[in-house]
């Protein structure tokens, strides 16, 4: 990974956390890291817990963001929610995955497309 696409991530996830704080949810954690996977913004939002990844592309020529998140990234980012879940022991707590993409995030007004329940956890992992 290049330097550049690595300052252009870190500058989506600062974009869509002040997205995200104007929304009205709390940030509880950003960058939560395991052996399993990661997850880019974990949020609260009206008592949901809220498992964001964030994707940004510069170009137009890119294509979408949100084409982005493959089924093993889904993969991974639900093994380290069920982690943060058994972790806290949120088991009772309403969760779901959301995407926060963006286009032309080097730009001075890059476009915003959030996505709630992006995805849903695979019928196969469990508490």
């Amino acid at each position: 990974m290049t330097f550049a696409r690595i300052n252009s991530g870190k500058k989506g996830e600062a974009i869509a956390a002040d997205y995200l704080n104007k929304q009205g949810y709390k940030i509880i954690e950003r960058n939560y890291r395991i052996a399993l996977g990661e997850i880019d913004i974990i949020a609260e939002d009206k008592g949901c817990i809220c498992f964001i990844e964030v994707r940004s592309v510069n170009s137009r020529t890119s294509g979408l963001a949100e084409e982005t998140i493959s089924k093993i990234k889904q993969r991974q980012i639900s093994k380290a929610a069920l982690a943060y879940i058994k972790k806290y022991r949120l088991e009772d707590r309403s969760c779901r995955f959301d995407a926060l993409c963006i286009r032309s995030v080097d730009s001075l007004k890059p476009e915003i497309n959030f996505i709630k329940n992006a995805f849903e956890l695979n019928h196969r992992y469990s508490y």
